[in-house]
């Protein structure tokens, strides 16, 4: 009960402070707008990609550009095809912004797969990577269906029964061959950011972020409280109750909790209702993984507090290293943009953790696809708090 008490004397305080309070929700939601709205052509539509227009040339009529063409770039619903007659005319289209993305398939092309030429201009340089990717799984697939009815062929012809002349081997690994050239046709599917049944618009991904990014200054925040208390009144006021050293800091620990998890709920209840954005069709997991947040929060509140003395110390890691934390776990770039070394390194921070679980529950991931998330979060609560609360019981003895 003391706990709770103490708990709810520091978030009075925090709430008290309008300024401190205006800016933690207020400051959110003009970042989601602003980057939500400057950085949607990154994300395109809230249903997809962005529409992409493409010009097509190819140097000399060719099987596999015929399949390139029908069974993949006409029918990639994102993509608006045009064909041109001259590489001169491919360029010219791109230059005057006629298409955003031009495509050269050289002649005798299925002799080299890896020979396409792609146009583009400098702010439609991420269409183009789109449109490069697509063109890679394509040849892959082809090159991987070829060897394979290669050696199906080669096998087949060279057994026994073909060369006594007996059986029909030829015929056989003919039909196996037209089998996987048939079962690699297939509508292909461009990755994008969302692992769930729905992908992610630049509004949602950015009120994900700055939620995560904001909560994070918490960690400061309660830190700070703890370090003035030790200049002020208040924790010889707090000693000299009738209360145990860990009432009292467990009380630290859940007045962080208590701010950081009514702030969430606020920008959660403001970005729905002012920016319309769509955290997914459970509240349930919201308000859950959320909570699991705050705590992740909280505990590194006191781990923070457990080994800094100085205030000066707390205002520089929230000015430098919170944004160093933003920048690497995905706040200010899209994470599923980042190369892969770079996200094994997000994967370090807490906020990491958190962007990606609200990714994971706005694109229609069920509970089984938060365990992980979730697990990691409470386990960083959890155990900053008992490293917290064994070097901070000293100072509150």
């Amino acid at each position: 009960m003391k706990s709770f008490l103490i708990a709810w004397k520091d978030f009075k305080i925090r709430a008290m402070d309008r300024r401190g309070f205006m800016t933690m929700l207020i400051m959110p939601l003009i970042l989601t707008l602003i980057l939500g709205m400057a950085l949607k052509d990154i994300f395109g539509r809230d249903e997809g990609f962005q529409e992409t227009s493409v010009g097509l040339y190819v140097d000399k009529k060719d099987p596999m550009a015929d399949a390139l063409k029908q069974d993949v770039l006409e029918k990639t619903e994102f993509l608006t095809l045009k064909t041109v007659d001259s590489e001169e005319k491919l360029k010219e289209m791109v230059k005057k912004e006629e298409v955003e993305v031009g495509i050269l398939i050289p002649a005798e092309w299925s002799a080299n797969l890896d020979e396409a030429v792609l146009y583009s201009n400098q702010d439609t340089q991420l269409k183009a990577t789109v449109v490069e990717s697509i063109i890679s799984s394509f040849t892959e697939r082809v090159q991987t269906i070829s060897k394979t009815s290669e050696a199906v062929m080669k096998n087949a012809t060279q057994t026994q029964a073909v060369a006594t002349g007996e059986g029909a081997g030829k015929e056989t690994a003919e039909r196996v061959s037209m089998e996987l050239t048939e079962s690699g046709k297939v509508d292909m599917e461009v990755g994008n950011q969302s692992v769930g049944e729905t992908s992610i618009s630049s509004m949602q991904y950015y009120a994900a972020a700055m939620l995560v990014m904001f909560l994070l200054f918490n960690v400061t925040l309660g830190a700070k409280s703890m370090i003035q208390e030790r200049h002020t009144d208040t924790l010889a006021r707090l000693n000299s109750a009738p209360m145990n050293q860990y009432s009292i800091l467990i009380g630290k620990f859940l007045g962080t909790l208590y701010f950081a998890f009514i702030q969430l709920l606020l920008f959660y209840v403001a970005t729905s209702l002012f920016f319309n954005v769509n955290w997914g069709e459970s509240r349930g997991q919201v308000v859950a993984f959320g909570f699991m947040y705050s705590v992740a929060v909280a505990g590194l509140s006191m781990l923070l507090a457990a080994f800094i003395r100085k205030e000066k110390t707390a205002d520089l890691i929230s000015g430098i290293g919170i944004q160093l934390f933003a920048i690497v776990g995905g706040s200010m770039l899209p994470i599923y943009a980042f190369p892969e070394r770079l996200k094994t390194i997000a994967a370090l921070t807490p906020n990491n953790w958190a962007l990606t679980g609200f990714l994971d529950i706005m694109s229609g991931v069920g509970w089984s696809g938060l365990l992980l998330p979730f697990s990691v979060l409470g386990l960083i609560g959890l155990v900053s708090m008992l490293i917290g609360a064994w070097r901070l019981r000293g100072r509150y003895a």
